[in-house]
């Protein structure tokens, strides 16, 4: 009840901080909005699709690109034996690697076509097994800037139809520059 009376407060809002504060972050309540955001490189798909067509880690571990958008991108991994650990959930490490891609692609998607993306912090929060079908990872940009950007990942295990969010991540990804050798 509380949440419900702070968003319609927040909305209802004509104070020009509140304004400002909604607009800079895209904070609309206590559930997230993402935010549109304008590529800085036309070319954006194509060119988180090559990159992520080159990384090996994806590859040997059955993930795939499903989806890119300015500012998010949707990774899906098809739930393996091989990558499960001791009780048979998928391991720890593959949905963080998941996830860390998705928040990566989704950073890059909105750079410059001169950077290259490279994580530099992450926080994960494994809320349940990942067990199911296949997991689905959304990596979403927050924050953009120049050098770093802020973003949001989730992990969401499909099993039956149901869908539930299994791994929740705060990353921040760094726009490397001048560093001819690192392409993306």
């Amino acid at each position: 009840m509380f949440c419900a009376i702070a968003t319609d407060v927040l909305r209802a809002s004509r104070t020009p901080i509140v304004r400002a504060f909604t607009d800079f972050t895209g904070f609309t309540g206590f559930a997230m909005t993402p935010k549109k955001f304008q590529p800085r490189d036309a070319l954006y798909e194509s060119r988180v699709r090559a990159s992520f067509d080159r990384q090996r880690a994806m590859h040997t571990i059955g993930a795939r690109l499903v989806r890119v958008e300015p500012g998010e991108v949707e990774l899906e991994l098809p739930f393996r034996e091989d990558l499960t650990q001791q009780h048979g959930f998928l391991h720890a490490g593959i949905v963080t690697t998941l996830v860390d891609s998705a928040c990566g692609y989704a950073a890059l998607s909105l750079m410059d076509r001169e950077s290259a993306v490279l994580s530099v912090e992450y926080k994960v929060n494994l809320l349940a097994p990942a067990v199911g079908e296949r997991m689905r990872a959304i990596g979403r940009v927050i924050k953009p800037g120049r050098t770093l950007l802020v973003c949001t990942g989730e992990v969401i295990a499909v099993a039956g139809g149901t869908e539930s969010v299994v791994t929740a991540m705060q990353a921040t990804m760094m726009a490397v520059r001048g560093r001819p050798e690192l392409v993306d």
